[in-house]
């Protein structure tokens, strides 16, 4: 059989770049494959991709060296037209994407330009928009849409292309759990057509292993790192030297510290087999009492009393909302897509105000305040970078709010240069923005507001499109400022990661109603809650059920013995 895509001794380098991003990509992908493209921001993962689909070079300019052929077609010789018959790509970008005036345009448009009639166009457009949770939302304009309802309609625009090359660029970044989940059996359907070749591009590995892939193609610095199978990149040190995170229940799986050469399957949770060793070994770390839950303080920070709000004067989209967030406390608001809590976050910020109920900050109603009064005391860093971003350069960007504020030059230069290195942005600080990736954008950002040290920061999905890496630089940095500076912290996000790990508590919202408010641990082995959230069951969870155990101890107990280790690292 031939390969679909076939690179040979191919290199690229960018117009701009003074040096390549890939080099010596020897590399054979055939029909009815499917490859996870894995690796961490900047390691040339999206480039090898849009080198695939023509976005590279007829889109971005740059030196091509070697050979690239898809469906037996030299690309650079070929045109984004030709190559679009053969690639279809979801972006991670959904607004990138987006062409019609509805969402049912834009999941028309592949057909339209096949010329469907429209009689058999209309019900295509229906299934489609089914399949992906989107039905009701035909008549919407895509950029009104939040950011998981956008990926959703880009991921149903490309069931219409009849292609035999798919690529999902970061398709679960914008995702709650179990959409994300959804997303994966998606994709793994379309995998089954053995005349197509899917390739997914993704940094979370434990969410894409949901569904068996074939091959991995690990990237690290424009170079492939490894080219092998799911069960051997797990048992190899390659994720972490990488900068990519191993599923959580590995991560268990060593701090307790089995071997994980003496289990099989480890790339499926469903069908690994502990050893008898492993197993004792296991329900010896997650029955193991390691520290105390953090006391939240009696100082209350934000409290919403019977809030509802609706956009146009009818509906509500949130309603009988109370819920208070003490001083100092890491919060994580979860839930499905569109249930409100992005919502939630802008009445906080003073950017809506409420149809019913006050806002409380620092114990005054937000209705007596400007938002300039506002934004002196809160730093909200919005889902979309897109809709942040104001100057050309980086590091100008970063320093732009205190510079607004009046802050000395010199006191901007330091505190622009010590976030940028927090941020992994300060080689890139004089770069121009517009040069730089979706996920790089996310970290100016987040740098420009925490650059601000505010009383709360609010960071809506800080995680999506960031690697490990870049995750962690990230998470550190904003952990200081909480446990030094004592800031309130809000993560709105779906990355039951980042709950586990890095908050005490979980605010769950459901259709525009507060489900829950109490411990992630709580809240995380709680099948009504999940279910209701449109969450998932973490690894955790699923392993702890496997081993007999409680589940809820099993993810306090983890989450104690991560608390222990960042305490010891600290001293």
């Amino acid at each position: 059989m031939e390969p679909i895509i076939r690179f040979k001794d191919f290199g690229f380098k960018y117009k701009a770049q003074s040096s390549p991003t890939l080099y010596d990509i020897n590399l054979e992908i055939y029909p009815g494959e499917k490859v996870l493209i894995l690796g961490a921001s900047g390691s040339g993962k999206s480039t090898l991709c849009n080198c695939i689909n023509g976005l590279i070079p007829f889109s971005y300019e740059g030196e091509i060296t070697g050979s690239l052929t898809v469906n037996g077609q030299e690309t650079k010789k070929a045109s984004i037209f030709k190559l679009s018959k053969t690639v279809g790509t979801v972006l991670q970008d959904s607004d990138a994407q987006f062409v019609g005036l509805s969402v049912g345009e834009d999941i028309a448009f592949a057909m339209e330009n096949e010329c469907m009639p429209y009689a058999e166009m209309i019900p295509n457009v229906e299934k489609n928009a089914s399949i992906v949770g989107m039905q009701h939302f035909i008549d919407h304009v895509p950029f009104q849409l939040s950011g998981g309802q956008k990926q959703k309609v880009a991921i149903a625009g490309v069931f219409g292309n009849d292609v035999n090359i798919l690529i999902f660029d970061e398709p679960l970044a914008a995702l709650d759990p179990q959409m994300g989940m959804t997303a994966v059996d998606l994709i793994d359907q379309l995998s089954k057509d053995k005349d197509r070749a899917i390739l997914i591009i993704e940094h979370r590995l434990e969410d894409v292993l949901y569904r068996p892939v074939d091959r991995i193609i690990l990237m690290d610095k424009g170079r492939i790192a490894a080219d092998t199978t799911p069960d051997e990149l797990l048992r190899s040190p390659l994720l972490k030297e990488c900068g990519i995170r191993e599923p959580l229940y590995l991560t268990a799986m060593k701090y307790a510290g089995c071997s994980l050469d003496e289990n099989e399957n480890l790339c499926s949770l469903d069908d690994l087999k502990l050893s008898e060793d492993s197993q004792q070994k296991l329900k010896a770390f997650f029955t193991h009492e390691y520290s105390e839950p953090p006391k939240a303080s009696a100082e209350k920070v934000i409290v919403f009393e019977d809030v509802a709000f609706s956009y146009d004067g009818k509906e509500n989209v949130l309603e009988d909302i109370n819920f208070s967030v003490a001083k100092g406390e890491r919060i994580a608001i979860i839930g499905k897509n569109g249930a409100g809590k992005s919502t939630a976050a802008k009445l906080l910020c003073g950017l809506v105000r409420p149809t019913k109920g006050r806002v409380l900050l620092n114990g005054k109603d937000i209705k007596d305040m400007s938002i300039k009064e506002i934004g002196e005391k809160v730093s909200y860093v919005m889902q979309n970078p897109n809709q942040m971003l104001v100057k050309d350069i980086i590091k100008e960007e970063v320093g732009l709010a205190l510079q607004i504020r009046g802050r000395s030059a010199s006191d901007i230069k330091e505190i622009s240069e010590k976030v940028l290195k927090a941020c992994n942005l300060y080689k890139m600080r004089n770069w121009p923005i517009d040069s730089i990736s979706y996920g790089q954008k996310k970290r100016v950002t987040v740098a420009s507001m925490i650059a601000l040290s505010p009383d709360v920061l609010v960071l809506d999905e800080p995680t999506a499109g960031q690697d490990f890496r870049s995750y962690t630089d990230i998470m550190n940095f904003v952990n200081g400022l909480n446990r030094d500076l004592g800031i309130t912290i809000l993560f709105i996000t779906h990355d039951m990661h980042l709950a586990i790990e890095n908050t005490e508590r979980a605010i769950v919202f459901s259709d525009g109603h507060l489900v829950a408010a109490d411990r992630v641990c709580s809240v995380l082995a709680n099948d009504e809650v999940i279910q209701k959230a449109n969450l998932k069951q973490t690894s955790l969870y699923r392993l702890a059920v496997k081993l007999g155990l409680d589940p809820e101890m099993a993810i306090d107990h983890f989450i104690g013995y991560e608390t222990m280790q960042e305490e010891a690292a600290d001293e």
